[in-house]
């Protein structure tokens, strides 16, 4: 049974960081792409970045391209989302996600297994 657990997040001021993890068990981690999405209050989730199974290729959306990074730890199974000038049009909740077919472009429906999310507040 896979299980996602989320952490990092917290309340922080416009232009600053904040590092969020999800430890991932339950699933071969390492055939498994990697994702956060995203939820705002009142919005659809949405896509955020991705990460495939090998750590070799990764995609964002372009609304945080640039700013946030994602990386992966196949020995430790765990995925991590950096977030550097972080905007108050970030707030949301942040979901971890796993595709079990290793894609790079994920949408909602390519999903397997999600977390159970982390709140993310940006204040102005």
């Amino acid at each position: 049974q896979a299980n996602l657990v989320e952490s990092g997040g917290g309340l922080v001021q416009d232009g600053g960081s904040l590092r969020l993890s999800c430890a991932v068990s339950g699933i071969t981690f390492g055939a498994y792409a990697m994702a956060w999405f995203r939820q705002a209050p009142g919005k659809e989730r949405e896509f955020v970045a991705c990460i495939q199974g090998s750590g070799r290729t990764t995609y964002y959306a372009d609304s945080v391209k640039g700013r946030f990074t994602i990386s992966r730890d196949n020995a430790e199974n765990t995925v991590s989302l950096q977030m550097n000038s972080l905007k108050p049009e970030d707030t949301a909740v942040y979901y971890c996600a796993a595709d079990a077919r290793n894609r790079i472009r994920l949408t909602y429906s390519d999903v397997a297994y999600w977390g159970k999310g982390t709140l993310v507040t940006v204040s102005s």
